[in-house]
C-alpha cells in the first residue's frame, strides 16, 4: 500500500471513528442507535440460529423429521430464544455484580441515576411485553437501569425451560436429562426469579431516599414491574415444585 493509499484508508479510519464518537455513542443517540442496531442483529442472529438449528436438527435428530411444521417453527425458536436469554442474562450479571457501575459509594451520583454507553445500549434489545414500558423508560430516562437489569438476569431461567421443551419432544420425559433438567430449573428459579428478587426488593428499602428522587411515573415501574412479577414467578413456582414433585415420585 503506498502513502497516499495509506493516507487515504487514515482519513476514512478517522472518518469512521468521529462518526461512532460523536453520532452512535452521543448521549442523546445512544437509545435510538441501540435499538435500530438491536434490531438488525437480532434479525441476524434469528437468521443464523434459525438456519444452524434447522440443519442440525434435519441432520442429527432423527426425531426431527417425525416433527409437524409448527413444531419445527418451536425448535428453531426455542433456540432464538436460548441464545438472546443467555446474552442478555450474561450482560446484566455483569452490570449488576462486577461492573463499578452500580456499587455503592456515598461520593457518586444517585444509584438511580447512574448508567453507561453499554448499559444503556444492552437496554436496546427489548424482549418481553410486560417489562417493554420499563425497559423503554429506564433506557430513554436513565433513570433505573440497575433494577431493570436485575430483572433481566432472570432470564437465566430460559435455556433450562427451551431444553424441557426439547427433552420432551424428543420423547426422554423418563430419561435422567429430563430429571436433571428439572432439578436445574427449580434451582435457577429459585434463585434468580424469587431470592434475586426479595435482594432487589431489599435494595430499593435501602435506597427509597434515592428512589423518591426519581420521576413518579419511574417510582411506579421500580415497584411495580417487581411486584407483578414476582406474583408471577411464585404462581409458575409452585408449579415447578409440583411437577418436580411428580417427577419425583414416579421414580421411587
Amino acid at each position: 500500500m503506498t502513502s497516499d493509499e495509506n493516507m487515504t484508508f487514515k482519513s476514512y479510519q478517522d472518518r469512521a471513528n468521529l462518526f461512532v464518537k460523536e453520532y452512535l455513542l452521543a448521549d442523546s443517540l445512544i437509545p435510538y442507535t441501540s435499538v435500530i442496531s438491536g434490531m438488525l442483529a437480532c434479525k441476524m442472529v434469528f437468521t443464523f440460529v434459525f438456519d444452524l438449528t434447522q440443519f442440525l436438527g434435519s441432520n442429527y435428530f432423527k426425531i426431527h423429521s417425525n416433527f409437524s411444521k409448527v413444531q419445527r417453527i418451536e425448535w428453531n425458536n426455542r433456540a432464538v430464544s436460548t441464545t438472546h436469554a443467555i446474552f442478555i442474562t450474561t450482560i446484566s450479571l455483569y452490570l449488576v455484580f462486577c461492573s463499578s457501575l452500580f456499587r455503592d459509594n456515598p461520593s457518586s451520583e444517585l444509584i438511580t441515576v447512574r448508567r453507561s454507553t453499554l448499559s444503556t445500549f444492552a437496554l436496546g434489545v427489548i424482549h418481553h411485553l410486560l417489562s417493554l414500558v420499563a425497559v423503554a423508560y429506564s433506557m430513554l430516562s436513565g433513570e433505573g437501569q440497575l433494577y431493570t437489569f436485575m430483572v433481566l438476569i432472570s432470564e437465566t431461567t430460559t435455556p433450562g425451560i427451551n431444553l424441557r421443551w426439547y427433552l420432551d419432544v424428543a420423547g426422554m420425559k423418563k430419561s435422567k436429562a429430563y430429571l436433571i433438567n428439572g432439578v436445574v430449573i427449580f434451582i435457577s428459579w429459585l434463585v434468580a426469579r424469587i431470592l434475586l428478587f426479595i435482594y432487589m426488593f431489599y435494595h430499593v428499602y435501602l435506597h427509597f431516599d434515592q428512589v423518591e428522587q426519581m420521576h413518579p411515573f419511574g417510582q411506579i415501574l421500580v415497584v411495580a414491574v417487581p411486584v407483578v412479577l414476582s406474583v408471577m414467578n411464585l404462581v409458575w413456582f409452585a408449579k415447578i415444585i409440583k411437577g418436580l414433585r411428580k417427577t419425583l415420585a414416579k421414580r421411587q
